[in-house]
């Protein structure tokens, strides 16, 4: 007998041990009332469990190791923290174990059922991405799409937490901090940490003060980007542009960024760093209060319309400087825009409500999924490979949700889908 601790932790959770009374060390009868709560961080594994000793009932907590000796291993014996543990449930029971206060535990032994067992190493070893992907087709519609609905919470809550962590940094500032979000998934994922240091780099506040043209707020980002570097070009709209950005530069003491950060290799004209900047330019332009403006926004398709804008005359005709193109609008595309109401203003809204416990923020932000098509990645195809279909970006960003936290990691103990193969109730071998 040599299972994991997290193995014994999810028979313990879920009683799957096949039995609620067993006989301690002292061959006294425990009868288990509440196994507790689960706790993730540091001290006793379960929080709150209640049991029977003899005709007495104890309330508090539970320690969970593959062997007794792993108490005194992990230096529980000399631990004040530990002191409220009431049993200590072990696979292997090799010595006697005692709080810092001297008093003496019980202790029960558990074993793994061998279907449990084997259905955990197989998730472990397979050699597939998704490690139950041969049985994803035989979930219940039903209970996958409940379960779908609570990663879609997870990963909101998760986005939460990032853009707490940057609403911190400017101390509670949502305009600085929608306009760093909305920096970032302008990269689209090949350029998202460049784009993000750029806004960084340059302060809301500036681009706000010279709003009302749209060269000026160009030659901001452009000139903070590192991109008006080349004193040898002589394209007309550049030079006007890097003069611009020295007086601006000197203006507020700006430090720009190493123009070679930003990646266009094997990137469509369209995705040229350029490109991007400049339909980036053209939405902060247009409103001095960025995120009002998105909280004054009920429809996904106002939004949109938002979103919509084309950059400006120059860029129309040019994928880079100084190399002339045939015209060609720069309006973000369909899905770029969905990119931006996903990964920009959904999180942002869903965080501001919670922040600010209004309840019709968070539901506009799941509806803004709900009502967006299914992306299309490498993940979603995935799934879908293996019978699962999505009917909306809702779906979709539970999709990423699970692959990246729960089958990346190898967290099957952890997730309902494995729960329900661990547990037996639909074998994998």
């Amino acid at each position: 007998m040599n299972h994991p601790e997290q193995l014994l932790h999810y028979v313990w959770k879920f009683k799957l041990h096949g039995s609620s009374a067993f006989t301690s060390s002292e061959g006294d009868l425990i009868e288990i009332i509440d196994p507790g709560m689960l706790n993730t961080n540091a001290g006793p594994d379960f929080f709150n469990a209640k049991i029977k000793v003899g005709d007495k009932t104890w309330a508090g907590n539970i320690e969970i190791h593959k062997s007794s000796s792993d108490w005194k291993r992990h230096n529980h014996h000399s631990d004040s923290a530990y002191n409220s543990v009431i049993l200590h449930i072990v696979e292997n029971m090799d010595c006697d174990v005692y709080t810092q206060e001297g008093r003496k535990i019980p202790q029960v032994s558990i074993e793994v059922p061998d279907k449990i067992a084997t259905n955990y190493s197989h998730l472990l070893s397979s050699s597939f991405t998704i490690p139950c992907s041969n049985k994803l087709a035989q979930i219940p519609k039903i209970y996958f799409n409940q379960f779908l609905y609570a990663l879609l919470a997870e990963r909101l809550e998760r986005k939460t937490k990032d853009i707490y962590t940057v609403l911190d940094k400017f101390n509670n500032s949502w305009d600085e901090t929608f306009y760093v979000l909305l920096a970032r998934n302008f990269g689209f994922g090949l350029n998202s940490d460049e784009f993000e240091r750029l806004a960084l780099s340059l302060p809301y506040f500036y681009i706000q003060k010279h709003s009302d043209n749209i060269f000026q707020v160009e030659a901001l980002l452009f000139g903070q980007a590192g991109l008006l570097e080349d004193d040898t070009q002589m394209d007309d709209y550049y030079i006007d542009l890097r003069k611009e950005y020295q007086f601006l530069r000197k203006k507020y003491t700006l430090k720009n960024l190493d123009g070679v950060i930003f990646k266009s290799l094997r990137v469509r004209p369209q995705g040229f760093p350029q490109v991007r900047i400049a339909q980036l330019a053209a939405v902060l332009q247009q409103s001095k209060r960025l995120f009002s403006h998105i909280l004054e926004k009920d429809e996904e398709h106002q939004l949109r319309l938002f979103s919509h804008i084309n950059a400006s005359e120059y860029l129309q005709t040019h994928y880079t400087f100084g190399k002339p193109s045939k015209k060609h609008t720069k309006y973000l595309g369909d899905a770029s825009i969905d990119v931006i109401l996903i990964n920009t203003v959904v999180p942002i809204l869903f965080s501001y409500g919670v922040k600010n416990n209004i309840e019709k923020y968070c539901m506009r932000a799941q509806s803004i999924l709900e009502d967006l098509k299914p992306e299309r990645n490498s993940i979603v195809v995935e799934f879908k490979k293996h019978g699962v279909n999505t009917q909306n970006a809702a779906d979709t960003q539970s999709l990423i949700q699970l692959k990246k936290e729960y089958c990346d990691k190898r967290k099957c103990l952890y997730c309902k889908i494995g729960y329900q193969i661990l547990a037996g109730k639909m074998q994998t071998v």
